[in-house]
C-alpha cells in the first residue's frame, strides 16, 4: 500500500536534508510543489518524498539485474489492469505541468505502448516475476518501466530469424514484421520512435545486451552493445 502519511514542511526538509527555505523556493518554482490543507498550510506526502529522494532509473535497473523478487508495491504492476490504472495517474500528474500542455498525451501514449508490449509479448511466458515495474517522477521529469520477460530478441525470433540483440532492437523500432499480431496503434515501438524524434523527449531502451538511445536533438536511432545482459526490457524516459 502506498505510504500516504502527511509530513510538515519541517519534517519534509529533514527527510530530504534541505532547509525549509529551499522547500518553499521549490514549491514556488514548481520544482517540487507542496500540497495544501484547507487552511492553506503546506504539507508533503511521504511517498512523494521517497520517490523524489531515490533514483528511479537505478531502482528499475537494479530490479532487472537482481535475484528475482517482486519490486516495491508502490511501483509494481502485476497485471495489465493495474498498469493502466497507474498510467491514468501519470496522465493526471502530467496534465498539471503547463509546459507539457501540447504533448503530454503523447508521453502517456508511448509509456502505454511500452508497458502494453510487456504484457502482450509475455502473456503466459514470464520467466520468473510477472508484470512490470512502473515508476515516475514528474519533478525530475523521469519515467522508468522494466520487465523481467522474454526480451525483444526472443519475442521476434518466434516469427523471423534474427542473429543478435542489436538487430532485434533495430527491427523492432524501424520495421513492420509480417506475421506478428497487430500492434497497438499499428506501429508498436515504431510509434515510440516517431514521437521521441519529434518532441523534447529522450529514451534509453535496453534488451538483451543491446541498447537503443533516441533523443530529439540527434534525430537518429543509436544502437549499441551493453556490458550487462538485460533478460527483459528496460525503458528510461526523460522529458
Amino acid at each position: 500500500m502506498e505510504n500516504t502519511k502527511r509530513l510538515s514542511i519541517g519534517e519534509a526538509a529533514e527527510y530530504l536534508d534541505v532547509t525549509t527555505t529551499t522547500l518553499r523556493r521549490w514549491d514556488r518554482s514548481g520544482k517540487f510543489p507542496a500540497k495544501r490543507t484547507e487552511g492553506g498550510h503546506r504539507y508533503y506526502v511521504q511517498l512523494d518524498l521517497e520517490i523524489y529522494k531515490q533514483n528511479i532509473f537505478a531502482t528499475a535497473m537494479e530490479w532487472m539485474l537482481a535475484t528475482p523478487k517482486e519490486p516495491e508495491s508502490a511501483f509494481y504492476c502485476p497485471t495489465s489492469a493495474e498498469f493502466k490504472g497507474r498510467l491514468s495517474k501519470l496522465q493526471s500528474a502530467l496534465e498539471k505541468l503547463p509546459d507539457l500542455k501540447e504533448y503530454y498525451p503523447l508521453i502517456v501514449a508511448i509509456v502505454g505502448e511500452i508497458g502494453n508490449n510487456s504484457f502482450d509479448h509475455n502473456l503466459g511466458n514470464w520467466p520468473d516475476i510477472p508484470g512490470i515495474l512502473f515508476s515516475y517522477d514528474t519533478n525530475k521529469r523521469q519515467i522508468a518501466l522494466a520487465d523481467r520477460g522474454q526480451g525483444i530478441l526472443r519475442t521476434l525470433k518466434r516469427v523471423i530469424d534474427i542473429k543478435n540483440d542489436e538487430d532485434a532492437l533495430r527491427i523492432a523500432f524501424t520495421e513492420v514484421i509480417s506475421g506478428r499480431s497487430p500492434e497497438a496503434r499499428g506501429n508498436g515501438l515504431k510509434f515510440v520512435l516517431e514521437v521521441v524524434l519529434n518532441r523534447a523527449i529522450e529514451l534509453d531502451f535496453y534488451s538483451g545486451n543491446a541498447k537503443v538511445s533516441i533523443t530529439n536533438e540527434v534525430k537518429e536511432l543509436k544502437i549499441s552493445k551493453t556490458d550487462l545482459y538485460y533478460s527483459g526490457c528496460l525503458a528510461l524516459i526523460r522529458f
